[in-house]
């Protein structure tokens, strides 16, 4: 009988880079590859739960003071170009030093032969595009580090859009769209085959990308508004267009996402997950659901202390009655079809 640690897991957003990078240190790649007690990715509890890859996210954070409106302030360009650029970096070195431990992936057949050989198949992803100019020179150049993945916006504005800010019970209807730049970002974007993650935009922006671009819509990280009414969850007509495009919602363990009444409930059960799971497989189909997670970026259940711990998630998601096939799809194939289509070939 296959075993939960067979289901091999694609992650479809983390933020180790920004945990690695916060703690500092010249080890900060040899700590991820040699495992620390710390967060939750490194590569001998992804092996040992069986965490295959995922969209490893460059974030710039913000200062821990709000704005008047409540709202997170945006970091400057030039602050966000060094901390990008430091994150990019030791992604390189990670991949430098594991010896063939981890393998940046530029293409879905790279993810398939770094999964095959048991490489970790990281994808460089930016969460908030502070560091890229109105002229969109830097999106060219880490293009070619191997930059694959974009959220426009963090939950704060910038020069491109605005990102939804953190609020329950809310919709994502606060604030205006696309800036004529960030208009501009999607459709190079859309050239180059760097997937447009929605995750963290209004509605607004979000239906804005809906009708420049032409890849499947995909929102990296994000739960069932309907389940969760937090403004940073997809509603169901943002659902609906994201299955209409072939894209998919990756789910969040995140528990502020995940519980109904908004609480950082970290001893709810998995069923909650589950649910949101279940949620979008009734409305859209098996096709346009997939893994999420947020690790290393938010609070999870207690039931997933880490990435090692990802068998009892699948043994969850068996128990609800997704069978072999339906797992495959919601741990890995989901992620690397939508990827596929979006980057070409």
């Amino acid at each position: 009988m296959e075993t939960p640690q067979t289901v091999p897991v694609f992650d479809g957003h983390n933020d180790v880079l920004s945990r690695l990078w916060r703690s500092g240190g010249p080890d900060a790649a040899s700590r991820f590859i040699r495992g620390e007690d710390a967060g939750h990715i490194d590569l001998p509890r992804a092996k040992a739960g069986g965490l295959a890859g995922g969209l490893c996210a460059v974030y710039v954070p913000s200062e821990r003071v709000l704005d008047a409106d409540g709202n997170w302030p945006t970091p400057s360009r030039s602050e966000a170009l060094d901390v990008t650029t430091a994150m990019a970096g030791l992604l390189a070195r990670i991949e430098r030093e594991s010896q063939g431990g981890l393998k940046i992936c530029r293409s879905a057949a790279d993810i398939r032969t770094a999964m095959d050989t048991g490489a970790f198949a990281s994808v460089l992803h930016i969460e908030g595009a502070e560091a890229i100019g109105v002229d969109l020179d830097l999106l060219y150049l880490l293009y070619n580090a191997g930059l694959r993945t974009l959220g426009p916006v963090w939950s704060r504005p910038n020069v491109f859009a605005f990102g939804v800010p953190f609020r329950f019970p809310s919709g994502p209807d606060i604030g205006p769209g696309l800036t004529d730049a960030g208009k501009a970002l999607v459709r190079a974007c859309n050239d180059l085959g760097i997937l447009v993650d929605l995750s963290h935009l209004n509605d607004a922006g979000f239906w804005d990308v809906a009708e420049i671009s032409d890849a499947p819509l995909v929102a990296s990280h994000s739960n069932v508004h309907s389940i969760c009414p937090h403004s940073r969850n997809v509603t169901d007509k943002q659902l609906d267009a994201i299955a209409e495009t072939g894209g998919l919602v990756g789910i969040n363990f995140g528990v502020l996402f995940l519980d109904p009444q908004g609480n950082k409930d970290k001893a709810m059960d998995l069923s909650n997950l589950v649910r949101h799971v279940d949620y979008i497989v009734d409305r859209a189909g098996i096709d346009h659901v997939a893994l999420g997670s947020d690790f290393d970026g938010t609070t999870i259940p207690d039931a997933l202390r880490d990435a090692s711990d990802l068998p009892k998630l699948i043994a969850a998601l068996r128990e609800a009655g997704y069978d072999g096939e339906a797992l495959d799809k919601i741990t890995h194939l989901n992620w690397i079809r939508v990827l596929e289509r979006t980057w070409g070939g």
